[in-house]
């Protein structure tokens, strides 16, 4: 335990609540799989104040998952900052209420290298919580792994770095997260000089005794920072994880492909390489099948050979339920291929039978049927914009501006609640579609939550036998258009939503 890199800022806490049922413990929900059974609110407005229980202005931008675990919400944000900047590195870990949004407690966990401010694909903040009812524990990208008990007394404290994209977890009585060896630059950014780095300066799977911090078992293979790491568990009984390697600026991870990790103890079960693969995905387990995207192809393989069982095209001859000026059209056509990235990286999720995503290129929501093969893709608007006495006004994808960047919406402000410009990624300011690591969709009940990073949530039945406006919910906002940036998954607790966006923390529903 580092002493120097953590200080206390508030502390004081009753007794701790009893463990709910339904409780979302972890960034990936109780089960790892972003899924709850409970019913959950479809129909809110930040921006109107409608269906909203509480709000809560935040003092600095931060971008972690709420979990909730006891009737209290863990989150972390930003140190607040001093005026406009791009980096930072020091973190504040918060626990507040869960029914009124009243704070508990707060700690400060300081940084060392810092990482841009708000970016769209990660920041210092970005990993979210983890609690077993008795302790939780928050990442610090820039720094390290912290463990306070429930009244916000410090526990135990790791200088381990972990990725800004990092999605922590609980298994077996210990927390297993994305360990990072080499740091970023000075300027936040992350470098392609460690391409060629040796097995030492690798990104991989680590697990901590929760209760001691002590390291209990270090992946043999590595895994690509960018991927959103959930447990499984194989039809035989055995945990396992997917590692996935490749992606962009130089991973030194070797060879690209996949990797099944037994959870127990960290071994690598199997390995399958992929030729250019790009592993910034989650991958989900179906049947005893893992079901990943590879380019322009979705493949199922066989999760106890590594073996490829099916390859089906994500652009050849789908079908595309389009909008056009009002009016629905549904037709099969062939979507571009675009080099290793066909989805926005992070926007998939396999729900039941269904491997959900978002295209790379356009505004479409789509699926792949892994049992019978089937693909369907469903164009959502860009953006809501919504505000007091003005007609909900949804912008669409104009086709003849060929690149969503170039797409007249409301870009976000980037502007924290008090005024100060804090990010350092161009591209934050963005749609939210396209070369971002989105949030993670996430499920309650019969219904898909996929928010998207200006703060635009859409809300679909998942199990609807047809792909088309039917399956639409409800699309709903975290708030004026241009000042709800988000890189937040939703979560779910006893009927309520939690989100997370630059300025605010938002429980939904009543």
């Amino acid at each position: 335990m580092n002493i120097p890199y953590f200080c206390f800022v508030l502390c004081f806490l009753a007794s701790p609540l009893p463990l709910q049922a339904d409780d979302w413990p972890q960034g990936s929900g109780a089960n790892g799989n972003f899924q709850t059974t409970e019913a959950g609110p479809t129909q809110w407005s930040v921006a109107l104040d409608q269906n909203i229980a509480w709000k809560m202005t935040l003092p600095e931008t931060g971008q972690s998952t709420p979990v909730v675990s006891k009737g209290m919400v863990f989150f972390s944000t930003m140190k607040p900052l001093e005026g406009d900047a791009q980096t930072g590195k020091d973190i504040i870990a918060w626990c507040c209420d869960a029914t009124s949004g009243s704070i508990l407690w707060k700690n400060e966990i300081i940084g060392k290298h810092p990482l841009r401010l708000s970016g769209c694909f990660g920041d210092s903040t970005g990993p979210p919580a983890v609690t077993d009812g008795q302790h939780v524990v928050f990442v610090n990208a820039s720094s390290g792994v912290t463990c306070f008990n429930l009244k916000g007394d410090l526990v135990w404290h790791q200088d381990f770095l972990s990725v800004g994209r990092g999605l922590p977890f609980l298994h077996a009585g210990n927390i297993v997260f994305t360990r990072q060896i080499y740091p970023p630059e000075g300027d936040g950014r992350f470098p392609h000089k460690y391409a060629e780095s040796p097995q030492e300066m690798w990104t991989q799977l680590q697990a901590l005794n929760l209760k001691t911090g002590e390291v209990v078992w270090t992946s043999q293979c590595g895994v690509n920072m960018g991927v959103s790491v959930i447990p499984q568990r194989l039809s035989n009984g055995r945990d396992v994880v997917v590692a996935g390697r490749g992606g962009g600026h130089g991973p030194p991870e070797k060879p690209n492909g996949i990797s099944l990790v037994d959870l127990d103890d960290g071994s690598t079960l199997w390995t399958l390489p992929l030729k250019n693969f790009n592993a910034t995905m989650s991958f989900g387990i179906y049947k005893d099948q893992v079901h990943l995207f590879h380019g322009p192809d979705h493949l199922s393989i066989d999760a106890s050979t590594g073996k490829i069982e099916r390859q089906t095209s994500i652009v050849e001859n789908v079908s595309v339920c389009h909008w056009n000026n009002g009016d629905r059209i549904t037709k099969s056509e062939t979507l571009k291929k675009s080099g290793s990235r066909n989805i926005t990286q992070t926007s998939n999720l396999l729900v039941g039978k269904w491997n959900y995503f978002r295209h790379y290129k356009r505004p479409l929501l789509g699926r792949v049927n892994v049992e019978s093969g089937l693909v369907e893709y469903l164009e959502l608007p860009l953006q809501l914009s919504r505000a007091v006495d003005q007609e909900d006004q949804f912008l669409w994808f104009d086709k003849n501006k060929k690149k969503m960047e170039t797409q007249t919406i409301v870009p976000n402000d980037m502007k924290n609640s008090r005024g100060f410009v804090v990010f350092g990624d161009k591209r934050s300011k963005g749609s939210g579609w396209g070369h971002v690591a989105s949030p993670s969709p996430t499920v309650s009940g019969s219904n898909l939550y996929v928010p998207v990073m200006n703060g635009t949530v859409y809300v679909l039945n998942w199990k609807s036998d047809t792909f088309d406006e039917s399956s639409i919910v409800a699309i709903n906002d975290l708030g004026l258009a241009g000042q709800s940036y988000t890189r937040a998954s939703l979560s779910f607790a006893d009927g309520k939503a939690f989100a997370h966006t630059l300025k605010e923390l938002i429980c939904i529903g009543k």
